[in-house]
């Protein structure tokens, strides 16, 4: 499994487009086995599917998506949770714990 988180320093970005990093979790086992910091491709809706399920991105936690990109990714069999707010590294660590919430039902 991976995971891409939108960041803004140490924390979620309010924005999953405007995002000007990603950092990307390989989970195995229910375990971290490496974490990548990369550099946003821009903002061009049409991009960022294709991008991320090149790098195998399975899952996506985001504070905010807009409903029409949300559904951009479905054809690349990549799920997205929205609403989530706090801390990147804390954030994975719940995911993996199965306590984060979520602010809607994942898409």
């Amino acid at each position: 499994m991976k995971i891409c988180i939108p960041k803004e320093g140490e924390n979620i970005s309010q924005h999953f487009g405007q995002s000007p990093e990603f950092a990307i979790f390989t989970i195995e086992n229910g375990a971290v086995i490496s974490k990548e910091i990369l550099k946003s491709p821009g903002h061009n809706p049409h991009i960022l599917p294709e991008f991320l399920a090149g790098l195998g991105v399975t899952h996506i936690i985001t504070c905010g998506m807009g409903k029409k990109m949300q559904e951009m990714f479905l054809p690349f069999n990549i799920t997205v949770y929205t609403g989530v707010i706090g801390k990147v590294d804390d954030t994975i660590q719940k995911f993996l714990e199965g306590s984060l919430f979520f602010g809607q039902q994942p898409v």
